[in-house]
């Protein structure tokens, strides 16, 4: 049997774990750290947005970036987890995958999996983990399979 594997993520930090059968212990596979999550927009855009002047009110105009860099930085950690994820279903360490995410970093996640990983989740939570402990996230996963089967 292949073994399960558990991603508890947020937007700046990652773990995933393996487990070989329900109720085999958890064991540490991967930490990931996305620093630049953390980070205020201020300090990951290079400059103000800008500003241009059209005529001769008082008034100004500011033109806003297109897309949040924050949101960027989560996108590209959700791009590293979900990369994480495709090399180990092709290296066939994983038959199952249970996600465990922030509620705002579950969508980015999601919309980065691909298919073939997509097929392999049966379980998404909107639960962030990642504070925890080896043993409280083992309680909480243990709480978790016993309400869902």
């Amino acid at each position: 049997m292949k073994p399960h594997w558990i991603l508890v993520a947020n937007a700046s930090h990652a773990r995933i774990f393996s487990r070989e059968s329900p109720t085999a212990p958890l064991i540490p596979l991967a930490n990931m750290e996305h620093p630049e999550s953390r980070l205020k927009g201020s300090e990951l855009a290079d400059d103000r947005p800008g500003h241009e002047a059209t005529d001769h009110s008082s008034g100004g105009n500011r033109y806003e970036p297109r897309s949040d860099v924050r949101r960027k930085e989560h996108q590209r950690f959700a791009h590293e987890l979900a990369e994480r994820l495709d090399a180990g279903l092709a290296a066939q360490q994983f038959n199952t995958l249970w996600l465990c995410a922030s509620n705002p970093f579950m969508g980015e996640l999601k919309a980065q999996l691909s298919d073939a990983v997509h097929k392999r989740v049966h379980l998404a939570l909107e639960i962030d983990l990642t504070s925890f402990g080896l043993a409280e996230i083992e309680q909480r996963l243990l709480k978790i399979r016993k309400g869902t089967t």
